[in-house]
């Protein structure tokens, strides 16, 4: 049966010699102490070896935080004016390209000479 609370298996007094812990599932507390512990200076060889995680994986780790990171620094708050105003210059915009295309739609019938639909009685 599998350990629910995410903790090692220690050894028994069947003769299972005591080596470097087994962990298999990572919290994110868990990595970010490990993460944390990189982005102060401390080697990646030592923390590999002191923890029983490849450096590919440790460094994976470190590497999908700074992008988080990073992506979470360039979120704008949802009371931003200059990003409300964008908002709104995006929305015209759409608006304004809609029309310009309809236009050009019926100019394009207009000097081709193609007669437009009759339109249906109001009645």
């Amino acid at each position: 049966m599998e350990d629910p609370k995410n903790t090692p298996k220690l050894p028994t007094d069947s003769g299972e010699k005591a080596g470097p812990k087994v962990i298999q599932r990572w919290s994110a507390a868990r990595k970010r102490e490990v993460v944390l512990r990189l982005l102060r200076g401390e080697s990646l060889d030592l923390i590999s070896r002191e923890i029983g995680i490849e450096t590919y994986r440790l460094e994976r780790w470190r590497d999908k935080a700074l992008t988080a990171m990073d992506a979470g620094l360039k979120e704008r708050a949802d009371d931003d004016p200059v990003q409300a105003g964008l908002d709104a210059a995006h929305k015209r915009v759409g608006e304004l390209s809609m029309e310009v295309e309809l236009l050009r739609a019926k100019i394009g019938r207009l000097e081709a000479g193609t007669p437009f639909p009759r339109a249906r009685s109001r009645r």
